[in-house]
């Protein structure tokens, strides 16, 4: 049953009384999406299609939680401010792009109920950020009318895949109380070795560490995707630095133990990206 879009609509007042309430007998489906170029928020293609479809298939979130991996931090940090700025964190990209605006609005009892619910850590509120690329340019195509709250977590660069794992098991009370969380990164990113003479395919190793992620998901087997550093081969040269791989242990993290992960966009790209993205529940 898909909550009430009036849900969406509330004032901040009524919002803030939302996250105080009781939690839903449903709970929200948890995603990892692999978001590759910047261009995927304004062209129509198989990727942005399959966030649409995605979409479509969701019950509506009351809001929406995204740790993206453009958002690194010393320390831990949720975006409170009632109205996000787009912003454009690129660079070389037609202007098209940078016009872009998604004028999702903020929700400070959100941001509030997150650094409540994690325990382990403080976490500090921020109001300078906004909603970066990682967030946006997947979100816009999923709700297009940006009237859905959507606060961003931090990525604290000096914790480990295990801590963050278990920071994130925190934010489970979320989904159930209709907030849709999201990790936006990808399983494969290496752009040093990326091949513009490839944009249908892979490298042999890039498809080999994708497909051995995608069975480590179907296994549940958590805690040999957190220890990826000692997987060597393929995921050495998949994962050469962890921001766009952590918000996979996020989506992790919160699957419950009878739940379901199905792969959608299941495909790599220009020689070292991977597109592939999870859905959990």
């Amino acid at each position: 049953m898909a909550l009430p879009v009036t849900a969406y609509a509330m004032k901040p007042d009524a919002l803030n009384q939302l996250f105080k309430g009781p939690e839903n007998q449903e709970t929200m489906p948890v995603l990892f999406i692999g978001h590759g170029s910047p261009m995927n928020a304004i062209e129509l293609n198989e990727f942005s299609r399959g966030w649409q479809q995605v979409g479509k298939s969701l019950p509506t979130p009351r809001a929406i939680l995204c740790i993206s991996a453009h958002w690194e931090t010393r320390g831990t940090f949720v975006t409170a401010a009632e109205k996000p700025r787009t912003i454009h964190d690129f660079g070389g990209f037609p202007q098209e792009l940078y016009e872009v605006q998604y004028p999702a609005p903020g929700s400070p009892a959100l941001a509030n109920e997150t650094r409540q619910l994690i325990s382990d850590t403080e976490v500090g509120l921020d109001s300078s950020w906004g909603l970066d690329h990682g967030a946006w340019s997947v979100i816009k195509h999923l709700y297009p009318d940006a009237r859905i709250p959507v606060v961003q977590l931090s990525l604290d660069y000096t914790k480990s895949p295990q801590q963050h794992y278990e920071m994130a098991r925190q934010l489970a009370r979320l989904r159930r109380k209709g907030v849709l969380i999201i990790g936006s990164g990808n399983l494969v990113h290496n752009l040093r070795t990326i091949n513009w003479r490839m944009p249908e395919t892979g490298f042999d190793w890039a498809m080999e560490a994708d497909s051995q992620i995608r069975n480590r998901i179907k296994e549940g087997n958590h805690q040999a995707l957190m220890n990826y550093k000692q997987a060597g081969g393929a995921f050495n040269m998949a994962i050469p630095t962890p921001e766009h791989f952590i918000p996979l242990i996020y989506t992790l993290a919160l699957q419950n133990k009878n739940e379901e992960a199905t792969f959608f966009n299941a495909k790599t790209i220009m020689g070292s990206i991977s597109m592939t993205s999870v859905k959990i529940g």
